[in-house]
């Protein structure tokens, strides 16, 4: 049987650990900086409306961010885009998703979507990570922090789910670390592309042209 959107958000978050020292999982667990109105079923309504198409490509980053998916629900997805009416399927924001002053700004989200529109495949990409919780400093939850290959293995099963779900998908790892997941998992993709950050921009857009140019 088919499932709609949102049993396969519901699907894939029940796949994954909550309450975990360092990891937050954004449809499950409560942040002190959520704003009102947003939290684990808000979060879980907009994967479902991410999830809700026919995909062509699956963009499969590291993990979440503390700028991008803690407070949006999406890989790859800041609440500024989200305020700007900038992710298929998902209405403008009318109100807050963090009690940050400013809405949070993800540099990789912002490229990455700036990407996928120039290329005109905005509207048919999926966007999901390798380890699904957003791992940070225990001493500070606005802070990022490099999965280890232990939590990385917490990502297969919703990883595999996704990809089992959506077999027609081009599958595209952003950076080794979903490269070397998706290898372990016997997944084939169609290609790697550099992460967007730490000055990665130029080379993901240059890789993720080729790829679908291929």
């Amino acid at each position: 049987m088919t499932m709609n959107k949102l049993e396969l958000a519901r699907a894939l978050v029940g796949t994954l650990p909550s309450g975990r020292d360092g990891l937050f999982n954004p449809w499950v667990d409560h942040c002190p900086h959520d704003a009102d109105g947003n939290g684990p079923q808000p979060k879980l309504q907009r994967l479902a409306q991410h999830l809700d198409c026919d995909p062509l490509f699956i963009l499969a980053g590291e993990a979440p961010g503390y700028q991008g998916c803690r407070y949006s629900g999406i890989a790859f997805t800041s609440e500024r885009l989200l305020g700007e009416g900038a992710i298929p399927r998902i209405p403008a924001l009318t109100q807050r998703l963090s009690t940050r002053r400013l809405p949070f700004s993800e540099p990789s989200a912002t490229i990455v979507w700036k990407t996928l529109y120039r290329l005109g495949i905005a509207e048919r990409t999926l966007l999901w990570n390798a380890m699904q919780l957003h791992p940070y400093r225990p001493d500070d939850l606005w802070s990022n922090r490099t999965p280890t290959p232990q939590e990385i293995k917490l990502g297969e099963p919703a990883m595999r789910l996704l990809v089992e779900t959506f077999p027609q998908a081009k599958i595209v790892a952003v950076g080794k670390k979903a490269e070397g997941l998706l290898s372990d998992m016997g997944v084939c993709t169609t290609g790697t592309v550099r992460h967007p950050a730490n000055g990665g921009a130029t080379e993901f857009a240059r890789g993720l042209q080729a790829l679908i140019a291929g």
